[in-house]
């Protein structure tokens, strides 16, 4: 008994842990389709059509929305800094992306298999 619902406690906290932040991972893709990202990022987000681009898919959450708002706050004239990124077509982007706009995407972005990570 005391396993089952350890283990059905383990399940909710899990499944509570990953809807925390409320992310829409529909809503993500979308953001990504009608910015037209793959034009430089790929398809499937792993495979850049230039070297110098990164690849998105499987990187960290925290870190995309990070780069995202780095380049919004880079297209507002601030003075660079290291919380801020210019780069005149990221930024023309990124400045349209709403603060739920950039959780939704990094989000669906973090979630796609990639070979990013950790190997041991």
């Amino acid at each position: 008994m005391k396993r089952t619902i350890l283990t059905l406690a383990g399940v909710l906290l899990g499944l509570s842990a990953s809807a925390s932040h409320g992310e829409d991972l529909a809503a993500g893709k979308a953001v990504f389709e009608k910015f037209n990202c793959a034009s430089c990022h790929g398809a499937d987000a792993k495979s850049p059509t230039d070297p110098q681009y990164p690849i998105l898919a499987g990187q960290h959450e925290d870190y995309l929305a990070h780069a995202l708002k780095a380049y919004r706050r880079g297209q507002s004239g601030a003075p660079a800094t290291a919380n801020i990124r210019k780069n005149p077509i990221m930024g023309a982007f990124a400045v349209q992306l709403s603060d739920a706009d950039i959780g939704n995407v990094a989000a669906w972005l973090s979630s796609l298999p990639s070979d990013l990570g950790t190997r041991k």
